[in-house]
């Protein structure tokens, strides 16, 4: 296969190990992170991390807790063993590494520093990289370089975990103070304050249930404001309550594609746009008997998906349809 032929997440672990096994990269020297990644490669997250995970698994790389995925590997020795690994190599710690490591020593260790609040946001930084799934007591131990049995002392359960995680990062997009004139702006201005939360934290929306609502602290603002957006309208509680769950639902439903598409993406190498134009040609053999002329045309001129614009697409909809409910009120 041609190299430029080749997923974008191989071609990156290509250059990377050419980078260990030319000696560039040497056993102990950090490797690029899964931001740093993306933002050198401009890949998405799942992207950069699937990178990372093919060269853990080849024996290339090595995570240390506290210090990020360093080389592993007898790449710069002469007549390297492809996969031998370098298990004991120093690690050569980046910038600030030592002065963090004593600082924590003066503390009382790791152990000595840790709360609710360092928890939290480890668990959220491996979610917002990984995904949920990827989310466990273990994991955030060894990412603060802890052990497992310390988190148990400031968090309940992997369920209490969850809901911390998600009050952190409702509280992290506090509503303004003082909300817009007139109740369609109010709606559009949470709608799209819930569209960006969901967007920077992918594995927030599946997390969310409407059917069994958890007690999240930093979500109730959220649905005291749109129940006062549309208060005083001649709507009775009951009908405000239900146009608001209509409208989270709806934020909330587009939102779990962002999740789907980063596991999705992780799992095949391929992004949105590359896994459709591999599906042309099934699609036109579906078409090819001419029962389905409209798809054919659409197929022809073209359609640009995109998520943001779907989303504000809907959401449009959604208050065109509120407002019709509130003028036959009047």
């Amino acid at each position: 296969m041609e190299k430029q032929d080749m997923p974008r997440y191989s071609r990156i672990v290509a250059e990377l190990r050419g980078r260990i096994e030319s000696g560039e990269l040497a056993p102990g020297d950090r490797v690029p992170s899964t931001r740093e990644i993306t933002r050198q490669w401009g890949v998405a997250m799942a992207t950069a991390t699937r990178v990372l995970t093919e060269l853990r698994q080849a024996g290339l790389v090595r995570a240390v807790p506290g210090v990020g995925t360093v080389v592993a590997v007898c790449a710069a020795a002469p007549g390297p063993v492809p996969g031998a690994v370098c298990a004991e190599a120093p690690v050569r710690p980046a910038a600030g590494a030592g002065e963090r490591a004593a600082r924590s020593r003066r503390r009382g260790g790791p152990e000595g520093a840790l709360a609710s609040e360092r928890i939290v946001a480890a668990a959220v930084e491996v979610a917002d990289r990984e995904g949920l799934a990827a989310v466990s007591m273990r994991r955030v131990a060894a990412e603060l370089g802890v052990a497992t049995m310390s988190l148990y002392r400031h968090v309940a359960d992997k369920d209490d975990l969850l809901t911390q995680m998600m009050d952190r990062v409702f509280a992290e997009s506090p509503l303004p103070e003082e909300p817009p004139e007139g109740w369609r702006e109010r709606l559009e201005l949470t709608a799209g304050m819930l569209w960006a939360m969901f967007r920077r934290h992918p594995w927030l929306a599946p997390a969310l249930s409407v059917t069994r609502p958890q007690p999240i602290a930093g979500a109730i603002p959220y649905t005291e404001w749109a129940l006062a957006a549309l208060d005083g309208h001649g709507l009775d509680l009951s009908t405000v309550f239900t146009a608001h769950l209509m409208l989270f639902n709806y934020v909330r439903g587009t939102a779990v594609n962002l999740e789907l598409e980063m596991d999705a993406e992780a799992l095949t190498g391929l992004d949105g746009e590359e896994w459709l134009d591999s599906q042309e040609p099934a699609l036109d053999v579906i078409l090819a008997a001419g029962d389905f002329p409209n798809m054919r045309r659409l197929i022809e001129v073209g359609y640009d998906f995109d998520l943001d614009g779907l989303f504000e697409f809907g959401l449009q909809r959604i208050l065109d349809g509120i407002a019709v409910l509130l003028e036959r009120q009047r």
